[in-house]
């Protein structure tokens, strides 16, 4: 008896372990790509806003200038 309840646990044992391995998807290079190029973009946003600032205001957008 005492031989079958150990099998028992064991079966028990190897099906949890079982449910505890987990497939990780796969790393994706588009992923990266796109993460990189949102990362650049926001930086290249964040650089206007400091080269601009909140005070500066353009007057006429439509003024021509001569030299």
């Amino acid at each position: 008896m005492k031989l079958t309840a150990e099998k028992d646990i064991a079966d028990k044992i190897a099906a949890a372990r079982d449910r505890l391995v987990v497939d990780e998807p796969k790393p994706s290079a588009l992923a990266a790509l796109s993460a990189a190029a949102f990362a650049a973009t926001a930086a290249v946003v964040m650089a206007g806003v400091v080269v601009l600032g909140p005070g500066v205001q353009i007057d006429n957008p439509n003024a021509s200038y001569t030299r």
